[in-house]
């Protein structure tokens, strides 16, 4: 017996064991019973549990508060989900989708905007918040007209998307001519609120791919791709915030910048 607790040691302690060698996958692999020379027993099973992943939070090394760091609302099931609601705006379910919405429609308005001031004035030099009125602003249109216009297009759209919020599906249909296929284009491909996919909003296939002309999600890139854009949407809300307070002083982003 002792003979072969030497040996057990010194095989554990060998880099054949370490390197996962064959002698050791043997020597751990038989029964206890027949290393001893003794009656064989019956081998245990090893079961091994996956942890589940906690929730990830916005203030990671706080591990009291709680609901002000762990709402019970928030399960981490949203992307970007860090257990941020303060004021308990998300406790309605049906809330907290429609400021999910929200704040992914006004996250992306904020990224277009951030990147269109900064190639509007570096292409025209005119600061953002005078360009509308301009003499020199490539759009000949007066405030008034450009205002008008802005609110009949938008307010068209804006409505679809509210009708289609609260009954999802019901704007899949031919409300223009009958070779542009608004029905099949404007479809949720998806199937996830926000985010439609399909050929004619994922036309650079980063979220799916396209087999025998129809568009196949992929659930991991979209899962990714959400996270990522609802990362880059409360940036840029936060980029414009600070933009505004700029403009009230008459400054604009890049001549903050030195640029």
């Amino acid at each position: 017996m002792a003979a072969t607790s030497t040996a057990v040691v010194n095989g554990l302690g060998s880099s054949a064991f370490l390197s996962g060698g064959k002698r050791s996958q043997t020597l751990l692999s038989a029964p206890v019973g027949a290393r001893a020379g003794t009656a064989v027993a019956a081998p245990r099973r090893l079961v091994v549990a996956a942890a589940v992943a906690s929730k990830k939070s916005w203030l990671p090394g706080v591990k009291a508060g709680g609901n002000l760091v762990d709402p019970d609302w928030l399960d981490g099931s949203l992307p970007g989900d860090y257990g941020f609601d303060p004021l308990g705006l998300g406790k309605d379910p049906a809330f907290l989708k429609w400021y999910r919405e929200a704040e992914l429609i006004h996250g992306r308005w904020a990224m277009t905007a951030v990147v269109g001031i900064f190639v509007g004035q570096a292409w025209s030099g005119i600061p953002w918040f005078e360009a509308g009125a301009d003499p020199g602003a490539i759009a000949p249109f007066s405030f008034g007209t450009l205002l008008g216009t802005q609110l009949i297009l938008m307010g068209w759209v804006e409505s679809k998307r509210w009708v289609d919020f609260f009954n999802p599906e019901s704007q899949s249909v031919e409300w223009a001519t009958p070779w542009s296929k608004t029905a099949e284009n404007f479809a949720n491909a998806t199937g996830d609120q926000g985010y439609p996919g399909g050929k004619f909003f994922d036309p650079l296939k980063l979220a799916g791919t396209i087999q025998d002309g129809v568009y196949i999600p992929d659930g991991e890139k979209l899962e990714r791709l959400k996270l990522a854009e609802i990362k880059h949407a409360r940036i840029a809300m936060l980029a414009m915030l600070i933009f505004y307070f700029e403009a009230g002083q008459g400054k604009t982003p890049l001549g903050a910048l030195g640029l």
